[in-house]
């Protein structure tokens, strides 16, 4: 991300996501390490900051879909490192199986890294999320649509993070579009889903590190002193 990019995105804020939400816990912040990423990628726009960001939308999603603790790890563990794999910032088909067969390769260091204390089975289930996330629906093919059916909500809620954090591309038509999902989203996730995206990449340039801007972002993003206000 450059500071033209930036200034123009901050320009072209969409009048649906004005204004400003309060929620009152902070969500779960999970930056996966820069070793773990495809060369060149660690600082892209599908690098790290990404990667925590969506990890933050997950949890926010998990906790608005009710899900269970141990399905709320295997999503944030999802959702942490589900574009590691990436070799640039097209389309590169392929990527989310990449980045499931490396966590399964991987799965305990990099569930120790993240202090996470889940199961093989929900490991499993992450890692089936991840491989579908770059896949359109219409698109499964049948051995996708079985393992799918394995990992349904898991799948739903990353895909509708990952589009969340879409506000940080160059063109609107890229923007979220949350027609797509087939998960709720609130409203307020929109609005929500910018200002940690425009306030983690501008901390970033202005020279903070990854952990230090995403820390920063949540902290101007969430307001745990201040009454939670979650309608549109």
């Amino acid at each position: 991300m450059d500071q033209p990019t930036l200034t123009w995105i901050a320009e072209h804020r969409p009048t649906a996501v004005a204004g400003t939400t309060f929620i009152a816990d902070q969500p779960v912040i999970l930056v996966p390490d820069a070793t773990w990423f495809a060369a060149q990628q660690a600082d892209s726009i599908h690098g790290i900051r990404h990667n925590a960001r969506v990890c933050l939308l997950a949890d926010l999603l998990a906790a608005h879909h009710e899900l269970d603790p141990d399905q709320t790890l295997a999503l944030r563990l999802a959702a942490a490192v589900h574009d590691c794999r990436r070799r640039n910032d097209r389309t590169d088909p392929g990527h989310g199986q990449r980045a499931a067969v490396w966590l399964s390769h991987h799965r305990q260091a990099i569930t120790a890294a993240f202090g996470l204390n889940l199961s093989p089975r929900m490991v499993a289930a992450a890692s089936t999320a991840i491989s579908l996330h770059d896949v359109a629906y219409p698109a499964f093919s049948r051995t996708q649509r079985d393992a799918y059916r394995r990992a349904a909500c898991l799948t739903d809620l990353l895909k509708a993070a990952d589009c969340l954090d879409r506000y940080r591309l160059p063109v609107t038509r890229w923007w979220p579009d949350t027609s797509l999902l087939r998960v709720q989203v609130p409203d307020w996730m929109s609005r929500v889903a910018f200002d940690l995206m425009l306030h983690s990449e501008q901390a970033r340039l202005d020279g903070a590190s990854d952990l230090d801007a995403l820390t920063h972002a949540r902290g101007i993003v969430f307001h745990p002193h201040k009454e939670t206000r979650l309608g549109p």
